[in-house]
């Protein structure tokens, strides 16, 4: 399963009361380290399709959800389990480190 974008409106059904863990990146269009780690969520999110959700919400689409959550850089990604945040990483990573922190997440 591909990522899925979310938004101030769907983020509690997609995110708070799905039934596993999600992963969110918060993003821009306009952010450089957004689109570098973008490819490798993608590929996570086909991995590990079943077992986690990798959703993106934009932040300058949907500025709620990220004031809610204290995001004040992005990327900032975002692990949630039972519809609480178990773990935050801000700043661009390599593939194999946002593979090693979700798998120490879960």
């Amino acid at each position: 399963m591909a990522t899925k974008a979310v938004s101030d409106e769907s983020f509690e059904s997609d995110v708070i009361n799905a039934a596993g863990p999600v992963l969110v990146d918060f993003w821009a269009e306009w952010c450089g380290p957004c689109k570098q780690i973008s490819p490798a969520l993608e590929e996570i999110a086909e991995e590990m399709s079943g077992a986690l959700t990798v959703a993106k919400v934009n932040i300058d689409d949907h500025p709620m959800t990220p004031g809610k959550y204290g995001v004040r850089g992005i990327p900032t990604l975002m692990i949630f389990k039972d519809g609480q945040v178990v773990s935050t990483k801000i700043g661009a990573m390599a593939k194999g480190k946002i593979s090693e922190w979700v798998q120490e997440t879960l």
